[in-house]
């Protein structure tokens, strides 16, 4: 009884601790990363307006499992994504994950003072709830999601710059 006793009050402490931890690391997770291009805004921005034109850059957008529905919304692989706002200068989007992750990710063209060059930059959102395994396994979202946004906008930049 005295060791069951022992387990349980362990397991309990140990929850306890993560649980504190976890509530000290951040709520919101913000990943981001930019490129120079050299091209008009003109030239990049149809790429990412339009969810067809991301095949033509985006990793992963040529599979099978990728159903796009219209321009604005599509499937991948699970993944909901939907184009909810649409400007000049950046292409707001939200990111819905088969277990319920929201995530908002914003793809911004700000001019520079070359008239042919611009910057675009990316970066994903995530707000977190209180569970420690969430904010625990969120410090892996820059490894993962940064890596794959880099090597995505070096495809965008060497689209663009044809």
């Amino acid at each position: 009884m005295k060791l069951i006793r022992l387990v349980f009050f362990s397991v309990l402490s140990l929850f306890a601790i993560a649980s504190f931890i976890g509530i000290l690391l951040p709520a919101n997770v913000l990943v981001s990363r930019a490129v120079d291009v050299m091209a008009p805004a003109d030239s990049v921005r149809p790429y990412l307006t339009d969810i067809h034109q991301w095949k033509s850059w985006m990793d992963g957008m040529q599979q099978a499992s990728v159903k796009i529905e219209s321009p604005v919304k599509a499937d991948l692989a699970g993944t909901q994504v939907v184009l909810t706002n649409i400007t000049d200068s950046s292409v707001v989007s939200t990111w819905l994950s088969p277990k319920g992750s929201l995530q908002t990710s914003t793809i911004r063209v700000i001019k520079t003072a070359a008239p042919q060059q611009v910057i675009v930059q990316w970066q994903f959102e995530q707000k977190l709830s209180w569970y420690p395994w969430e904010r625990f396994g969120s410090m892996m979202n820059d490894k993962i999601l940064g890596t794959m946004m880099e090597r995505n906008l070096q495809n965008l930049k060497t689209l663009s710059e044809q």
